[in-house]
């Protein structure tokens, strides 16, 4: 998607970001793909093997270059989880593949990277308490499939209640929006809910799945949130993992508005606003 490149173009060209701000992972390695997802479903994505009606469930036909941009998506999400440990925050451009399950993919995501990167920290971190709060337009039903017996991970989705998955996963705390929310309802909930995960579970760290098609006009989110309501969502998460000192990942998620302007716009700002809580 144009996004990919048009994002950080904004973001230097205004002096968010600065060149040496930005970071380029590499693959992600087999051995924490495997710690992730099922040995059988991995070797079919590595042949090429997977079945013609699993590819179409993903959406996308297969090939070594998708493997390897997942696998890069995916490593991004662990060298954030590092750099948000150092510095408080940290943002992947790409990312929230949250429909991902343990053993197949759907709706465009392929591996789940927030599951990756909750395990890189249970493995080499010791968390205990990773809270993730997805608050894209589409429910992480993935993501919450993978978490539902691991205590150590919260899942916390807000999305559209009659939105793809039209089959939703249990999370842990599912707001279930209905069409055209607007920005004081959906802010409303959602001051109310973040209190409560801070001050209840108290995570030790917090995975930010920030996609923008909650935005009025999305062609595919049927929400009716502002661009300044969607930036007032993403400063409640920031203040929060600031004033608690709970780091914080980022991932982008979704966005599809009709006019590509609206997106950068959108995007941007959750940039904007962690550089003015972190930068």
């Amino acid at each position: 998607m144009a996004k990919y490149s048009l994002l950080p173009e904004q973001l230097l060209h205004e002096g968010t970001l600065h060149s040496d701000s930005f970071f380029a992972p590499d693959l992600l390695p087999v051995d924490r793909i495997l710690r992730s997802h099922a040995a059988s479903y991995w070797k079919e994505l590595d042949e090429l093997t997977l079945p013609g009606k699993a590819q179409r469930k993903i959406g996308f036909p297969l090939s070594k270059a998708l493997i390897d941009r997942e696998r890069t998506i995916c490593q991004g999400t662990v060298d954030t989880t590092e750099y948000a440990m150092q510095f408080g925050c940290s943002l992947n451009i790409a990312g929230g593949t949250h429909h991902a399950f343990y053993n197949r993919g759907e709706g465009f995501c392929i591996l789940n990277d927030i599951i990756i990167g909750a395990h890189h920290l249970i493995d080499h971190h010791g968390l205990t308490k990773i809270l993730v709060i997805d608050l894209d337009v589409h429910q992480g039903n993935g993501t919450a499939a993978m978490a539902k017996d691991d205590p150590r991970i919260f899942t916390f989705s807000m999305h559209g209640a009659k939105n793809y998955p039209y089959h939703k996963e249990q999370s842990d705390l599912d707001l279930d929006l209905p069409d055209f929310t607007g920005d004081k309802e959906y802010l409303g909930l959602l001051e109310v809910h973040l209190d409560k995960l801070f001050n209840e579970f108290a995570p030790e760290f917090v995975f930010f799945q920030s996609g923008v098609d909650i935005i009025r006009g999305d062609k595919l989110g049927r929400m009716d949130l502002t661009l300044a309501g969607c930036r007032e969502r993403d400063r409640m998460v920031f203040e929060r993992c600031y004033r608690h000192e709970v780091p914080v990942a980022v991932n982008m998620g979704g966005g599809y508005s009709p006019e590509i302007k609206n997106i950068i716009e959108a995007h941007s700002n959750t940039f904007r606003t962690a550089a003015f809580y972190f930068g």
